[in-house]
């Protein structure tokens, strides 16, 4: 079994992001590579009450970390491995966002298994599309001037990660 999880750590970019973020290139400084046992006692084994989120190719579970620590884990149900510098290079994209206040911060990832996991800050008060859509209950917020603010803070947040200069 630690041979498999070695292949895939290694399959999965792991040497590489594990040598950028031992070097601090780009600002890569508190980023975790979580083990997959990490990922798997985080969300109870992957329990269906865990999932709190589910679109196109992904699953979103609530997660507690061995700290007590909230957190996302964002688990795709496919990887193409052609692609693997791609998704080594959003992650270190994403673990310069530190101080953005429209972006959640990336606090990691899992490279042991099969897909990688990515393992994300915990927001407690909702999606925005939960929050577009009144799924949270109480009394809509979402005047034409909040549309405006959000549309606008939005696209500075896009524009913040595309100002981001990408390591590999």
């Amino acid at each position: 079994m630690i041979q498999v999880r070695e292949k895939l750590f290694q399959q999965n970019g792991g040497l590489l992001l594990k040598h950028i973020i031992s070097t601090k290139e780009g600002g890569v400084n508190t980023t975790k590579i979580f083990t997959a046992e990490e990922v798997k006692k985080a969300t109870n084994n992957y329990v269906n009450e865990r999932i709190f989120g589910r679109g196109g190719n992904r699953i979103v579970y609530r997660g507690v970390l061995c700290d007590n620590h909230i957190v996302s884990i964002k688990r795709s149900r496919f990887v193409d491995e052609s692609q693997i510098d791609q998704f080594i290079n959003e992650v270190l994209i994403l673990t310069q966002v530190m101080n953005h206040q429209n972006v959640v911060r990336l606090s990691g990832c899992c490279l042991e298994v099969e897909v990688p996991f990515l393992v994300y800050e915990y927001v407690s008060e909702g999606t925005l599309y939960e929050h577009i859509h009144n799924q949270r209950g109480g009394t809509p917020w979402l005047s034409w001037q909040n549309h405006l603010r959000i549309a606008t803070e939005i696209a500075s947040a896009h524009a913040y990660l595309h100002s981001i200069r990408p390591c590999l």
